[in-house]
């Protein structure tokens, strides 16, 4: 998944989105959680601060006292964190207190009392001597028999409930990790799911490229089918205009075929040095005609959508026809087996290109001819495949000064040799034309090495080298 696709894009803003939303969640959860069991807590003391009331009466001396005991055994632990205590708050500060209370009175925080409900409660938490977190609440009430007021005050350990909290924190989070990474499997499926008829478009496309099929065919999600027709409409003016450019380009070469033909003719019947040169600028005209009737047929084959050509056939066929006719010489016309390739391309541009350059090595070889083809290991900059076909021969090679000159049209380096020296500009252009190029170096035969940059398809699963 690159980080530029649409599919990482979705995939991580949908599981920034979860995590986001499950953190949430953890805080909130816990914040309730805390909240109610602290609601609890506090249940349970007004329980026992009723039963704590009920049971304190007065004594001769004004001083409180407690009738009985309270069922919960925690009041007779020694520091358990479970204490009471009864404090009068004036004849003295006379005060009665459990048995769990080592060091009595309690010292309330001053913050805390001043703060009370509507019953009259005040909440407030301590630390008592033996370093446990405690969380109480105290109501002022008179007693029968006296107008003073009277502090009752009862405590719980609150640490006993920070242990149930961790403990639930500590569930809550691995509950809801494994919904997370069940989240993001979801998600993960989701987008691959949702995003599907894009891959299955782009294979069709591919499809098209490769020569297989015509137009877009199959049924797409509604989001997507106008894309599909607009590219099947796309598709077919393309065929269109190719057709169209095909048709005229046969009209032109029609149409310049009979006024050139009765140039010819009326240059014939009159001999003189007039009807000579006419003949030589017809000739040239006929020349400068074919070529760029040629190159114009080109141009249009270069940009039909879905052409594909097996490279291999056409380097072997190749090979075995200047084989053939290069037999007195004992030429040796050799094409190494490489990953079947395809040729984004017209068949007929391959035969011409290539045939260039075999033909030109097989006139400058001494015995052999050596043509490889392959897979480059780097896509273009449109991501797209290309391929390199390379021909080298033994003969006595070109110096590096001379190699772009010999590209150009027209120029020959050696006048020995046959040929109008347009054969390596023409298969330049043609490369041009298919956004390739071709280029000439050192071989490792000793002569030149002719290289032709083609973009290729991947119709089979070639191994790039």
């Amino acid at each position: 998944m690159r980080t530029n696709s649409l599919a990482f894009r979705l995939t991580v803003s949908a599981a920034v989105t979860a995590v986001v939303l499950l953190l949430a969640a953890v805080i909130v959860l816990s914040e309730l959680f805390e909240q109610t069991v602290q609601r609890n807590f506090d249940a349970r003391l007004r329980a026992i601060m009723d039963g704590l009331q009920v049971n304190i009466e007065l004594s001769p001396d004004g001083a409180p006292r407690i009738q009985g005991s309270l069922a919960d055994t925690r009041f007779q632990l020694q520091d358990s964190g479970w204490y009471w205590q009864v404090i009068a708050l004036k004849q003295g500060g006379k005060f009665v207190s459990s048995a769990s209370l080592l060091e009595p009175p309690l010292v309330l925080p001053v913050s805390a009392v001043s703060k009370r409900d509507q019953e009259g409660y005040a909440r407030f938490s301590l630390v008592d001597g033996a370093g446990n977190q405690l969380r109480g609440i105290e109501q002022r009430l008179k007693l029968f028999g006296s107008d003073d007021d009277y502090s009752f005050v009862v405590t719980g350990n609150f640490d006993e409930l920070r242990t149930e909290v961790l403990a639930f924190r500590r569930g809550l989070y691995v509950s809801l990790a494994l919904i997370g990474f069940g989240l993001l499997a979801a998600i993960f499926f989701q987008v691959r799911y949702g995003l599907q008829p894009m891959k299955v478009m782009e294979r069709k496309l591919n499809d098209i490229r490769a020569g297989k099929v015509e137009m877009l065919e199959g049924d797409f999600p509604a989001e997507m089918q106008p894309i599909a027709d607009e590219l099947n409409l796309l598709v077919q003016s393309n065929f269109e205009i190719i057709d169209r450019a095909r048709m005229q380009v046969g009209n032109l070469a029609h149409a310049l075929k009979t006024p050139i033909s009765v140039l010819t003719n009326e240059a014939r019947d009159h001999k003189g040095p007039l009807s000579e040169k006419v003949t030589e600028q017809i000739g040239v005209m006929r020349e400068q005609v074919n070529l760029y009737l040629d190159r114009a047929r080109r141009a249009a084959r270069a940009q039909t959508v879905g052409s594909a050509t097996d490279v291999d056939p056409v380097l072997q066929a190749l090979a075995r026809t200047l084989q053939r006719i290069n037999r007195d010489r004992g030429l040796e016309v050799t094409v190494e087996a490489g990953p079947p390739l395809k040729f984004r391309g017209e068949r007929q541009d391959l035969e011409e290109m290539v045939g260039n350059l075999m033909d030109n090595a097989c006139k400058w070889s001494k015995s052999k001819v050596l043509v490889r083809a392959r897979l480059l290991t780097q896509n273009g900059e449109d991501g797209r495949p290309w391929m390199m076909i390379e021909v080298d021969d033994d003969g006595p090679g070109l110096p590096p000064d001379k190699r772009a000159i010999a590209m150009k049209r027209g120029q020959r380096l050696d006048e020995s040799k046959p040929g109008s020296g347009l054969g390596l500009n023409i298969v330049s252009e043609t490369a041009a034309m298919y956004s390739g190029e071709a280029s000439l170096d050192q071989a490792e035969l000793g002569g030149l090495r002719a290289r032709l940059k083609l973009p290729a398809l991947l119709g089979a699963t070639a191994p790039s080298i």
